[in-house]
């Protein structure tokens, strides 16, 4: 078995990583078992008991984070020139539409978000196979396809986010920062779980949610108590 780090001993000295605990435990110790020189991300993992190779188990949704993620989330509106005061009043980031695809196609993808409009899909969707395997492309389910791209700036500027289960079952997302209070960690944890609660496809039988870790970008896992968690 390797050593543990100092850092890592220090972790453990502070939680049971084989206890589970509250959602507004976790929320705390998360912060506590977190020694980065950066303000790291804090990522939920929920595992869920469905199939994501049956399309009638597939789990995806967007869900407006109360508090936000904390990162300063860049934005390319792909749209039509009558659409470019619009984008850039509401903050978007890049804004045009065969300047950049072009640029896309040269391998840039220096963007945390895509937002387009429905008439402009066509070009747009022959970027599939870059935007695609890096989670970029713009798609109506999560609202990033749509005439209101005022509306759809502000909304993912202000922590909208975009969730989708990988091929294993398992639900990724960050939930903030560690400078956020346990309050805001644990409000927008609770925010995304009840979201995804709500998307449970009829086809999924048996224990739905199987089991919830909270973690940093460099700090073990905390175990969830689902128990905890009323609604689920």
């Amino acid at each position: 078995m390797a050593k543990l780090t100092k850092k890592q001993k220090e972790a453990l000295s502070k939680y049971d990583p084989s206890q589970a605990y509250s959602l507004a435990e976790a929320s705390s110790i998360v912060k506590e078992i977190t020694n980065t020189k950066f303000d790291a991300s804090v990522d939920i993992d929920i595992r869920l008991g469905v199939d994501p190779r049956k399309a009638d188990q597939m789990v995806r949704g967007v869900v407006a984070l109360p508090h936000g993620t904390g990162k300063d989330v860049k934005v390319l509106v792909l749209c039509t020139p009558d659409k470019v005061d619009e984008a850039k009043d509401a903050g978007a980031d890049y804004v045009g539409l065969d300047d950049y695809i072009a640029k896309i196609e040269g391998g840039w993808t220096d963007v945390d978000v895509i937002i387009t409009m429905p008439n402009v899909m066509a070009k747009v969707g022959r970027l599939g196979r870059v935007l695609g395997p890096r989670g970029l492309m713009p798609n109506p389910k999560s609202g990033t396809v749509t005439l209101d791209v005022g509306k759809a700036v502000r909304e993912v500027k202000a922590g909208k986010i975009d969730f989708k289960v990988d091929k294993f079952g398992i639900l990724h997302a960050s939930v903030g920062k560690v400078s956020f209070t346990p309050e805001k960690i644990q409000e927008n944890a609770m925010e995304l779980i009840q979201t995804v609660s709500k998307l449970k496809p009829s086809a999924a039988k048996g224990t739905y949610f199987r089991s919830i870790h909270l973690s940093s970008t460099m700090s073990p896992g905390i175990i969830i108590d689902k128990s905890s968690i009323q609604g689920i």
